[in-house]
């Protein structure tokens, strides 16, 4: 008896991450190796979005801490070779790292659940952020999307995007008397 508690015991404490420095729960190793494959499936709709300037990385150097930070990201510039956190990112990097995490997370599930398709994704706002080459790469990202049968909603206020987008739902704010509210119009 004496011998199984001492290996159950081991094992407890190996699955709830006290065994030692540097040790995580068996649960944040599940959640760590998940959010990988996320972060996998990210970088292959980032580096191309970013002209293979920016991959994601998870930070490494935070495990065994006390915190709750093993799941950080960091994005590796390419043009400089060093990592840093995703907090530095400008507006439109930031808008291309959580747009291809949203992309990655639906590859990720769709190819974890045998197939299950996700066919709608809208995306609302952060275009304004982009610059001119930017917009074009997050577009070309999107459209295909759209050739594979997705539907891409994306909402925005930028005439540039808007007249790059074939078909529409156009909402009109409506003040005063009888027409408050808002009016559709599709396109």
């Amino acid at each position: 008896a004496s011998k199984e508690y001492r290996m159950s015991r081991r094992l407890y404490t190996l699955v709830k991450g006290t065994t030692g420095n540097g040790k995580i729960t068996l649960e944040q190793y599940i959640q760590a190796a998940g959010f990988d494959g996320i972060i996998a499936a990210a970088n292959r709709r980032l580096l191309p979005m970013s002209g293979g300037q920016y991959e994601l990385y998870r930070q490494r150097d935070s495990i065994g801490k006390k915190i709750n930070s093993f799941l950080d990201l960091e994005v590796l510039d390419n043009y400089t070779g060093h990592r840093r956190p995703v907090g530095n990112l400008s507006g439109g990097e930031s808008f291309k790292a959580s747009l291809s995490l949203a992309l990655g997370l639906s590859d990720t599930v769709s190819s974890n659940l045998g197939g299950i398709q996700m066919d709608a994704l809208f995306v609302d706002e952060g275009f304004g952020s982009l610059d001119e080459e930017s917009l074009e790469q997050a577009l070309k990202a999107l459209n295909s999307l759209a050739d594979g049968r997705r539907l891409v909603g994306i909402i925005s206020h930028v005439s540039e995007l808007k007249e790059r987008i074939d078909n529409k739902i156009i909402v009109t704010k409506q003040c005063g008397g009888e027409g408050v509210g808002s009016s559709i119009r599709i396109q």
